[in-house]
C-alpha cells in the first residue's frame, strides 16, 4: 500500500485483508540499500498473535526520493516513520531494524518510547561518540554521496558489496541476484540517504541506552567484529537487554542465517506475552 508523508509517497507492505484487531503489530525497517521485501522470508513464521508491517525507507525501493536533502535527516526519517505509524492506525508496537534500519528504530524508540511494547536491534550502532570520528564518517559518506551522482548505481552497488563488512555473503550467494535487488534504488535515493542520515550526523544515543524501559533484542553475526563488540557494549547498558550472537554470519545476518535468526526473533516475541 501506498501513504503519503508531506507530500511523498511511501511503500509500506502489510497484509491489508488479515483481521488485525487482536494482534500485536511488529514494524520491520531495512538496511541501506535495501527495501521492505528484505523482511518476507520472516512474514509467515512469526507468531500468530503479531502482525507484521514492512516501511520503505526514504529513498529506497518503492517509496519516492526526493532532491530535498533535509527529507533524508534521523529526525526527519523518524518523523516519516511516527507518521505512518499514525496512519495505520497503530498505537503501540515492536520495533525491527536492520544497520541503517536499526539506527533508525533506535532513534524512534529514543523519542517515543511510550509507542514502543519491545525493541529489535539487528547490527546496530546507539551512534559514534568521538568528535573527530563523527566528522570524519561526514565526510566519507558526502564524498561517497557524491562518487554514486557520478559513478551510477551499479559502481556503487559492486564497491558497496566488496566492503569487508559484507565478505561472508559472497561466500554463500549468487552475488548477482544480491545486486539485481539493490539496483533497484535510485541514485538520488542512496546518495541523499548517505548524505542525509550519515552514522556520523546521527546523535550519539549511548547515554540514552541506561534509560530504556523495554525489553530489547540485540542480533549480530559472530563474523561482524565490530558490530558484535558494540552490541556487546550496548547490551551492558540496556536494562532489559538479550543479545545474541548468529555463528558464521556476518553484518546481514538474517539474509546468512534466516532460520536462526527467526528462532531468536520469535523466541524473544514469545517472552513477551502478558
Amino acid at each position: 500500500m501506498k501513504l503519503e508523508v508531506d507530500g511523498i509517497s511511501f511503500n509500506v507492505i502489510l497484509n491489508e485483508s488479515e483481521d488485525s484487531s487482536s494482534k500485536t503489530p511488529i514494524v520491520f525497517l531495512h538496511g541501506f540499500t535495501g527495501n521492505a521485501n528484505d523482511w518476507q522470508f520472516i512474514f509467515n513464521k512469526l507468531p500468530q498473535n503479531y502482525l507484521p508491517v514492512a516501511i520503505d525507507l526514504i529513498g529506497h525501493g518503492e517509496t519516492e526520493s526526493p532532491n530535498d536533502n533535509s527529507h533524508y535527516t534521523c529526525g526527519a526519517i523518524v518523523y516519516q516513520i511516527n507518521s505512518i505509524i499514525e496512519k495505520l492506525n497503530i498505537y503501540k508496537f515492536v520495533i525491527a531494524g536492520y544497520s541503517m534500519g536499526g539506527r533508525a528504530a533506535l532513534s524512534y524508540s529514543i523519542k517515543y518510547p511510550h509507542k514502543v511494547i519491545a525493541a529489535i536491534f539487528e547490527s546496530t550502532t546507539a551512534g559514534i561518540e568521538d568528535i573527530s570520528e563523527k566528522k570524519s564518517r561526514v565526510e566519507h559518506d558526502l564524498l561517497l554521496s557524491d562518487k554514486i551522482k557520478r559513478d551510477g548505481i551499479d559502481w556503487f552497488v559492486d564497491f558497496w558489496l566488496n566492503l569487508p563488512l559484507f565478505s561472508t555473503i559472497k561466500e554463500s550467494f549468487d552475488i548477482d541476484d544480491i545486486k539485481n535487488k539493490k539496483t533497484i534504488n535510485s541514485v538520488t535515493g542512496l546518495s541523499n540517504s548517505l548524505a542525509g542520515f550519515s552514522t556520523g550526523l546521527m546523535n550519539s544515543y549511548w547515554e540514552e541506552l541506561r534509560y530504556l524501559e523495554f525489553p530489547v533484542l540485540l542480533i549480530s553475526g559472530s563474523a561482524d567484529k565490530k558490530y558484535t563488540s558494540i552490541n556487546s557494549k550496548m547490551a551492558e547498558l540496556i536494562k532489559k537487554a538479550e543479545y545474541k550472537i548468529i555463528e558464521g554470519a556476518g553484518h546481514n545476518a538474517h539474509l546468512e542465517k534466516p532460520a536462526l535468526f527467526t528462532k531468536f526473533v520469535n523466541d524473544f516475541l514469545n517472552s513477551l506475552k502478558g
